[in-house]
């Protein structure tokens, strides 16, 4: 059986559970293009929330691809993806 898709909800209460949320941001609205910097998140926030997920999801995540995903639709994309490849779903 395979992790389900990590969604924007799942991934918006992650990040608060991680490192908060900045005062002033609507995580709650339309986000997924929105740069993670404009939402209040650095590459440190990011690193703690895919450290989370590799332990909760069994998947490893590249270090340097976390980093390089700038936005939650990118940062989507990278999990869903690992996930995918490590349940051998092509």
């Amino acid at each position: 059986m395979t992790a389900p898709r990590l969604t924007l909800d799942d991934l918006t209460r992650l990040l608060r559970d991680c490192a908060g949320a900045a005062e002033g941001v609507d995580l709650d609205g339309d986000i997924l293009d929105v740069p993670f910097t404009d939402l209040g998140y650095d590459s440190l926030a990011l690193l703690e929330a895919a450290g989370r997920i590799e332990r909760e999801r069994g998947v490893a995540l590249d270090d340097e691809a976390v980093g390089t995903a700038g936005t939650p639709r990118q940062f989507l994309a990278l999990v869903n993806a690992s996930t995918d490849a490590s349940a051998g779903i092509h």
